[in-house]
């Protein structure tokens, strides 16, 4: 009797796990779900961030760089150009200024734009942005002068992959660059001017070598840019001090390179209103073409 209810009982548990193994789980469907979101780039559900993202490995630099790209609202619907905003430090600045672009084509009838965050992947030792934005200087630190090299990734590896790879209006290049990134992209209009149609320096660094501000581009352009300067009234003064000494130098230039301004961000701090400096800024870029 016993060894028949153990037949039973066996049989029983064998019919019981078969049933089990053949019946999805309840979450099944969410593991299914789970696995398709995965195939899509979770960036695709922030329709003011979405566009590309790709990985580029810098032969001038030696180093990778991850390239977030927002594209404008109806992109794929025309085969119009559009201008290109190249934000250093996009770890950071691309989350904040690509949906700020977008809410300015709204309020403020800002031309749409493609937005490009040059990115390291972090905020650790992985960023360089201390060497990539500073150029050689005598009272600079050796080895912190990167600034030649990434600049030639700039116009050698990554705007050319833009411009192949997307609607990109070359005439209309725009980079914008805060604190370090500020100071690499005032360096680059002096080193390159005609790279860049314009640029936005947001409370920029103003050391080492800051002499070299005020000396005559390497190359000479082909015409004149914009280059605007932002500072906030709570940074330091001495930032207050370089960027209205900057613009007014050279505003005076006869046959200057490039027509400046400086914003003066009221109540602004270092980095938390570069939202707002990129608003004043954009609107006077475009107003002026």
């Amino acid at each position: 009797m016993n060894f028949r209810f153990s037949l039973i009982f066996i049989g029983a548990m064998t019919c019981l796990l078969a049933a089990c193994s053949s019946t999805p789980p309840k979450n099944s469907a969410i593991i299914q779900d789970s696995e398709q979101v995965h195939k899509i780039s979770p960036i695709e559900y922030l329709p003011a961030l979405a566009g590309d993202y790709f990985k580029l490995q810098s032969t001038a630099v030696g180093r990778p760089y991850h390239i977030f790209v927002r594209l404008p609202e109806g992109y794929d619907a025309n085969t119009k150009q559009y201008p290109v905003v190249y934000l250093l430090d996009g770890d950071s600045l691309f989350p904040l200024l690509a949906p700020t672009h977008l809410f300015l084509t709204y309020d403020e009838n800002l031309p749409e734009a493609i937005i490009v965050g040059i990115a390291y992947g972090g905020f650790g030792d992985i960023n360089k942005r201390d060497i990539d934005f500073t150029a050689p200087a005598a009272d600079g630190k050796l080895g912190i002068d990167g600034a030649p090299q990434f600049l030639k990734f700039l116009k050698t590896e990554l705007i050319p992959r833009i411009e192949h790879s997307y609607r990109a209006d070359s005439d209309t290049r725009i980079l914008f660059g805060q604190s370090r990134g500020g100071y690499f992209t005032l360096w680059s209009a002096l080193a390159d001017p005609d790279l860049f149609y314009a640029r936005i320096a947001s409370n920029p660094t103003v050391t080492p070598g800051q002499t070299r501000f005020f000396e005559a581009p390497s190359l000479a352009p082909n015409s004149q840019g914009l280059v605007a300067v932002a500072t906030g009234t709570r940074d330091r003064e001495t930032r207050m001090v370089f960027a209205n000494r900057w613009t007014s130098y050279w505003n005076e230039q006869p046959n200057s390179p490039w027509q400046s301004k400086h914003f003066i961000i009221e109540n602004g701090t270092h980095a938390a209103t570069v939202g707002e400096t990129y608003r004043q800024t954009m609107i006077w870029i475009f107003n002026e073409q």
